[in-house]
């Protein structure tokens, strides 16, 4: 069962004196959207969609929770930045899934911390680099760890599309 997606921000503005501020391509934006549709189509709806507080991955989370349920919550997260602990991280989330052990949930932040995240969810030595708008779909189990379940990129999407 997947209960746990980690995704990359969609593609970004360039790098700019305020990073934090920088905002989704029109690219970015719709493979963002693509990438919504698929998890739409393919998994049931996430509880929460958790983001860092950078414009883009704000963005992203927006996109994404558009195409889910209802009753699916927004929340910014700020230990999602891309200088983020992950195994710190990790003990935040098993705390939180304490409260309901069978949320599903989607992690929007950015390179490097959704790589370390994969490895502090799944299997040490596991750090696979994403693309951007690219997710990562994980069985995990709260204080016992996780198996990566499969990888896509908006790339790959394109591909399976035709």
């Amino acid at each position: 069962m997947v209960n746990l997606v980690i995704m990359r921000h969609g593609e970004a503005e360039p790098m700019s004196a305020q990073d934090c501020q920088r905002q989704l391509t029109v690219r970015g934006q719709h493979d963002v959207s693509q990438m919504a549709l698929w998890l739409q189509h393919h998994y049931a709806a996430f509880d929460w969609i958790w983001a860092s507080p950078y414009m883009r991955t704000r963005q992203t989370a927006e996109l994404m929770l558009a195409k889910q349920a209802a009753f699916s919550q927004l929340e910014i997260i700020p230990d999602l930045v891309p200088d983020g602990d992950a195994k710190l991280f990790r003990s935040y989330f098993d705390a939180r899934i304490s409260e309901k052990p069978d949320a599903r949930v989607l992690l929007v932040s950015h390179m490097p911390l959704v790589s370390f995240l994969v490895e502090a969810f799944t299997v040490v030595g596991q750090a696979p680099v994403f693309s951007p708008a690219q997710l990562a779909c994980i069985d995990y189990k709260p204080l016992q760890g996780g198996r990566l379940l499969e990888k896509l990129s908006p790339q790959e999407l394109a591909l399976l599309s035709f």
